[in-house]
């Protein structure tokens, strides 16, 4: 709707025109604020508020709290922010696709059209999250891997062609093009967008930045080119997608000083991995962070979008990089028109947004400094990417940890087997910290090109003084656009990345979120008869438990570079800096160890090869033509109509969270009364703990349903893959084999038994967490779930909350929640209640034979304090005050509504 509202709506030249804008500059003068020393990213979020005033959604009331953003308030006003558009990758987009699909049915049967079920911005989905590494170091890899991909994912995909036909503004991206965040950031996002008012034709375009939500938590790689955007969960996307704002709460922003210069030889993972360790000690979780100073005017686009990519590691809601030449610079060598890089750069000249601030220009919350000449070579792991490694210290490191507690991110193991020798049944050798995957992997790392030209210099010069890699292995290349080959192949390195095993296998997320693919039966094999702590070497951005592959315990996260370099070494049982990677040909001919420094490429190196690597007819060509007539994709044929007919699948079912729908929502619960756990965990359990994307076990309550349904073992496929069944992921919440349930008994040597396992109370029957929920709701009786710190940190995904709520859970009670997580359980209608500083389950020694009633929400209220009342076993009774966090007042309609869903759906069918 065009408004005149403090006579903001302006006029600017775009380069080719007169466009129209609603002016920053304006609206400050207007209120008689400095907006100029608001941080660059919650001015971006103002215009947004601004222009879409409607007196209903967002008032004038909104647009003055935000313009009157302080850094230090108290933070109790919520912001009501309506995007450009939504981006989806396919293990999220899937199951969101599902709710639309059931909506559109609801409506039906409800007398409406269904088409009044209908994104209102443009939708992206990219199929990036499906292929797997089955096929590696050959050739004909990435044909191979695609054909099954294909050959697993048919249903999914014809679901995906009926969706197509079915909504108008959704488009899909089809697999082999590449990964979601760089495609976002290579092609989708073109710097600004316009809009013709269509009651008024004689009004110039309005034009307005670049701003979006995805489903995938790294959605924030895209704050990199200075847009704004951050990732949800699929429910919350869902609701953008259909015209509700997002709601948050107006945010403290971190102002991060970089000075100085990397020294020699640095890349920009080691600064990330920096980053990210100290953002992490800083507690900067839920906040944005906003890069500024003369170090981050220096540091190029790539390297930007590498510290934001990793924003959800830190914590950060955003790790946002202000548009400057080096924005621009990127738009030109990605092939964006000279129209669009025009409009682009005038317009944030137009709002006094374009240029990276310097010190003392902006008021933040508070400002972290580091000077860039500090970063060193670094690793990150074994389990959390925060816990960076100085790469001096890996060999050190492992070798403590390997006898140190799990409670101290350690193994739990006997330092006297861990120089030990084993053979598989094959006779290969295999040690403790022997390297079995090294996959160059990741949105975060393969959108660079200067880490992913190093890593093929290393490969050639390795190549060329005759080290290689063992062929016992898993290497893989998986890149995250089609560009990357080309540049690779113009530098003439491909040949010697294939060498060292690095074939093209993929255009996809891979062994980052869990589709390494197998390894050998006999390394398995000897991995679990031995309890070998063996290792995964990867440019990813997560590493949590089981993640990469359930029998690979230590994973760590390096530069491309480094993993070719680990893969040469073939154990983190060498000290790189020291020792030699292996034998090899010295300049001179003659045999000699050779040493990382020999081989490793130097920044003079690196950038003689930018220039190729950036190369915008390159990108433009690669754009022009998704798919092909013949091509795998093309032969997919998807049913047609406005509705989906939910044939009998697998893998696309109808999903439960509309059964029984009515206009008006039920009495939410005042009380929960007699509750028991259904399982107690510890601090950093990830979205990967409660909802795994990996692989499905035989034995576990998901792979007997599959079999159940006869599907062979074989054809499983993945956690992720099948999100667009309830029947699936409802069994696989709480299954990944490294879940630690502190319910379960101390074994003799102090560990606990891992897996989705918990004792049924009274009876102490060990069942899975699946069974003994559906034994609690048979029985009547509600559950909770207790964690630590950080619950819920890692991935976006919503089946984390979805599977949460089907299993009956109406509480989940831990001692700080990630961002996403907590704004997913609302939206689910699960309550997510916050122990008070200081206290835990540990501190209340809670075993799990006791019951719990929860209190005090008749009238709910944002963050209000409610009771826990323990009944322990022996009859004593203490109350606990828990913080509510349902964090703003359109959380609290959420939750009264049963969840976000049914909210939009009701605000949807009565209009």
């Amino acid at each position: 709707m065009v408004h005149t509202l403090y006579n903001t709506l302006k006029e600017f030249d775009s380069g080719t025109s007169t466009g129209a804008f609603y002016s920053l500059p304006q609206l400050g003068q207007a209120l008689n604020l400095k907006l100029e020393r608001l941080p660059v990213s919650i001015r971006l979020i103002l215009e947004s508020v601004l222009r879409n005033y409607d007196d209903l959604k967002i008032t004038r009331t909104h647009i003055a709290q935000l313009a009157n953003w302080k850094p230090n308030a108290i933070r109790t006003e919520e912001i009501p922010f309506v995007v450009a558009r939504v981006v989806l990758q396919d293990f999220t987009g899937v199951p969101l696709l599902a709710d639309i699909a059931a909506m559109r049915d609801v409506a039906k049967q409800m007398g409406q059209d269904p088409k009044s079920i209908e994104p209102l911005v443009p939708v992206d989905l990219v199929v990036d999250h499906s292929v797997q590494i089955d096929y590696f170091r050959r050739k004909d890899a990435l044909d191979l891997n695609m054909k099954l991909e294909f050959q697993r994912n048919q249903e999914r995909y014809q679901f995906m062609k009926w969706g197509m036909q079915a909504f108008d503004t959704f488009r899909v991206v089809p697999p082999g093009i590449g990964i979601v965040h760089q495609v976002n950031l290579e092609y989708f996002a073109r710097g600004v967008h316009q809009k013709k008012d269509l009651t008024d034709p004689r009004h110039n375009a309005i034009y307005y930045p670049d701003t979006l939500v995805g489903t995938d938590s790294h959605t924030t790689m895209i704050n990199g080119i200075g847009v704004i955007g951050w990732g949800v969960g699929g429910i919350e996307a869902e609701a953008a997608m259909l015209g509700q704002p997002v709601y948050l709460l107006t945010p403290d922003v971190i102002g991060f000083e970089l000075k100085g210069q990397l020294r020699e030889g640095l890349t920009a993972t080691d600064l990330v991995l920096t980053v990210t360790e100290l953002l992490r000690k800083e507690k900067v979780v839920g906040t944005f962070v906003e890069f500024f100073g003369e170090g981050a005017a220096s540091i190029a686009v790539p390297d930007r979008a590498t510290i934001s990519n990793m924003a959800p590691e830190y914590g950060a809601t955003m790790g946002f990089f202000p548009v400057d030449d080096k924005t621009i610079e990127y738009f030109e060598n990605t092939g964006r028109t000279q129209k669009e890089i025009d409009a682009f750069r005038n317009y944030f000249k137009a709002q006094h947004l374009y240029g990276m601030p310097a010190a003392g220009q902006i008021d933040y919350t508070r400002i972290i400094t580091l000077d860039l000449a500090t970063v060193t070579p670094s690793l990150a792991g074994p389990k959390r990417p925060q816990d960076r490694i100085e790469l001096g210290q890996m060999k050190q490191t492992f070798a403590e940890l390997f006898s140190k507690p799990v409670t101290e991110n350690g193994f739990s193991k006997d330092n006297s087997v861990l120089d030990q020798a084993y053979k598989t049944r094959d006779g290969l050798p295999i040690k403790n910290g022997d390297i079995l995957i090294a996959a160059i992997t990741s949105c975060t790392n393969t959108s660079n090109p200067s880490v992913l030209l190093a890593a093929g210099l290393l490969a050639k010069k390795a190549v060329e003084m005759g080290l290689s890699v063992a062929p016992h292995i898993k290497t893989s290349l998986a890149p995250g656009s089609r560009v990357v080959t080309e540049y690779l192949n113009a530098t003439g390195l491909t040949p010697y990345l294939e060498k060292l095993g690095f074939t093209l296998a993929a255009y996809g997320c891979t062994t980052c979120i869990g589709n390494a693919g197998d390894l050998t039966p006999a390394l398995n094999e000897a991995i679990i008869q031995h309890d070998l702590v063996a290792a995964a070497m990867l440019s990813g951005n997560r590493n949590f438990e089981a993640r990469i592959h359930p029998n690979l315990r230590a994973n760590f996260l390096a530069s491309p570079p480094l993993v070719v370099a680990y893969a040469i070494a073939g154990t983190v049982m060498r000290d790189l800096m020291t020792e030699p990677l292996g034998q090899g040909k010295g300049k001179d001919g003659k045999v000699r160890d050779i040493y990382l420094g020999d081989i490793w490429p130097s920044s003079h190196e690196i950038h003689q090869l930018l220039k190729v690597a950036l190369n915008a007819e390159v990108f433009k060509k690669n754009y022009a033509q998704l798919t092909q007539k013949g091509d795998l994709w093309s032969k997919i044929e998807g049913i047609e109509g406005q509705t989906y007919n939910w044939p009998k699948s697998t893998y696309i079912a109808q999903p439960p969270f509309f059964t029984d729908f009515r206009m008006q929502p039920a009495a939410h619960q005042t009380s929960v009364k007699n509750a028991r756990a259904l399982g107690i965990f510890g601090d950093s359990v990830t979205t990967d703990h409660i909802s795994p994307a990996g692989a499905i076990k035989e034995t576990s309550p998901a792979g007997l349903w599959l079999q159940k349904n006869g599907v062979l073992k074989a054809d499983f496929n993945s956690y992720g893959s099948r999100r667009g069944n309830h029947e699936i992921m409802m069994r696989g919440t709480f299954a990944n084999v490294r879940i630690k349930n502190l319910m379960m008994p101390l074994q003799a040597d102090g560990t606990r038994i891992e897996g989705g396992i918990t004792l049924h109370q009274p009876s102490g029957e060990v069942l899975s967490i699946y069974d003994a929920a559906m034994r609690y709701i048979a029985e009547g009786v509600p559950t909770v779930v207790f964690g630590g710190e950080e619950y819920g940190t890692g991935s976006s995904r919503d089946w984390a909350a979805k599977g949460t709520q089907l299993l009956g859970v109406k509480a989940v009670i831990a001692c700080s929640f990630e961002r996403i997580h907590r704004s997913n359980l609302v939206g689910m209608g699960v309550l997510p209640l916050q122990f008070m500083t200081g206290v835990s389950a540990q501190t209340l020694k809670l075993q799990g034979d006791e019951s719990f009633d929860l209190e005090g929400f008749g009238h709910i209220k944002p963050q209000q304090q409610v009771t826990l009342t323990i009944h322990r076993a022996n009859g004593a009774q203490q109350r606990v005050p828990l913080l509510l966090r349902i964090d703003t007042p359109i959380e609290v309609d959420y939750y009264q509504h049963g969840g976000i869903l049914p909210f939009v759906l009701r605000s949807l069918l009565a209009h």
